[in-house]
This record gives C-alpha cells, structure tokens and sequence, in this order.
C-alpha cells in the first residue's frame, strides 16, 4: 500500500486545486490531506471535510489554533470525526503558538481521548512574520512525553532541523516523520534520507510529497533510486528494502485510520 502523508488542497499561488488534487490520490492507494493556514480555519476545514466525503481515498486534517480556537473535547470532536476527518494540523511558527502553550495541552487531550493523529507543519515555506523558535521538533518532546497514547507526526522530517527530528523518533514510539523530499534538490534528499537512516529511524518515516509542491510519482522514483543519485561519488547508500518500506508503509493501519 501506497499512502501520501503529506498533500495540500490549496496552493497560496493557484488557490483551491480540487481536480488537481483528486488526480494524484488516483496515484495512490490513499492520501492524508491537511487544511491550510492564512485562511478562515472554520471555513477550510469545511471545505476539506465536503472534499474527502467524496474522495474514499482522501483522509482530512482539520486545521486548528489552539490559542484561538475552542480545545474542548466536544469542539474538537465537532471539527473532526463528526465532519469525516480523522486528524488535526498544527502550524506553530505560521500562527503563533508555543507547541506547549497551556491550551495547546488542553487540545493534545481532547485528540488523544479522540484517538485522533496529529500532524506539527512547522516545516518551510516561512512567511516573514512565522516564529522559528516554534518550529523547533524538540519542543514537541514535552506533548510526546505528557501524552504518550497521542499520534503524532512531524512534517517533512522537521526541516530544516533534521537532528532534532531523529532525535524525537528515537525517544518517542508514538511520533513518526512525514519524509517528504524535493526531488529536483538531490543533494539535499541524500542528506535527508541518510541522516535518518544513520539514526537507525527509517521504520518511523512516512512517505509524504508535499503537493502540489512535488507529485507523489517523482518522489516514489527519487526514493526507490535513491542509490542512484550519487552513485559516481561512491558515497555511503542505504539498502533499497528500507527506501521502499517507506514507500510502502501503511500509514492507515498504522494510525487506526479507516
């Protein structure tokens, strides 16, 4: 099986991509699509959540600011499972919000009880007013610590502080990364790829492309020829069982999504 972690329903350049989008969930066997931040969260999720009713391929993340919006079980349940959605997205450094603020907290309950995934994107493109200091994986140690039974998933291997990612996937059986690459920057996916697999955490990463950034199909090539990119440098490779065992990871079974 073949899941797309990481795909988005709007483009800030291009806007909504909805038949762009249902073309690249026929590419795969299903796709986690995550609402987008800069717009009006109750709205987005709306849309999101009349997009995937009519996609059985596509899992919705309702977006939600926890500093804003209302955390309460009842609230988060509202926005999520009674809307066909089965996760939250969370961007920090984009709105603001120190992954541990006290009703940050109170939300990581809520989707906990909920059974609920919940994916950090505190990955770049950064607008100029986003906090860096929020985007730090490492402050996710903290949530991972207080609620151990939570799932969660840090976005495109937490780029660009790769190390503390690792780190996390080390520590925390509960958090997974979304490895999702740009396959046009080969130097920078080896990197990516082989920091992960010199910390021994290729079995925590999902496969993600990030769409309408990259289409899942190039980065299923770039990553199952990953040995290739660089083969004239006879650099360090990794074996091709763990590249395709990303690839293929069922990330529905895996977060008890159905």
């Amino acid at each position: 099986m073949i899941v797309d972690c990481h795909t988005h329903l709007h483009c800030p350049q291009r806007g909504l991509l909805t038949d762009e989008h249902a073309a690249v969930c026929e590419k795969v066997d299903a796709c986690f699509v995550l609402a987008g931040v800069g717009m009006d969260r109750p709205a987005a999720n709306e849309e999101l959540a009349e997009y995937v009713s009519n996609k059985p391929k596509a899992y919705g993340f309702a977006v939600i600011n926890p500093a804003e919006d209302p955390v309460t079980q009842k609230a988060v349940k509202n926005m999520t499972l009674d809307k066909g959605l089965g996760g939250l997205v969370l961007y920090c450094a984009e709105d603001g919000f120190h992954p541990t603020h006290s009703r940050a907290l109170r939300l990581y309950e809520a989707a906990q009880q909920l059974g609920l995934v919940v994916y950090f994107h505190n990955c770049p493109p950064y607008s100029p007013p986003a906090v860096l200091d929020y985007a730090r994986p490492w402050l996710i140690d903290e949530v991972a610590r207080t609620f151990d039974g939570l799932k969660i998933i840090v976005g495109r291997m937490g780029a660009p502080f790769l190390e503390q990612t690792n780190s996390l996937l080390v520590k925390h059986a509960n958090v997974y990364a979304d490895l999702s690459i740009h396959p046009q920057r080969v130097w920078q996916v080896y990197n990516l790829v082989m920091k992960a697999y010199e910390a021994g955490v290729m079995d925590k990463l999902l496969f993600g492309s990030g769409f309408p950034f990259a289409d899942p199909g190039a980065c299923i090539e770039t990553l199952l020829g990953f040995n290739k990119l660089l083969a004239d440098t006879h650099l360090p490779q990794v074996p091709r069982e763990k590249l395709r065992s990303v690839v293929e990871r069922d990330s529905l079974a895996l977060f008890g999504l159905k």
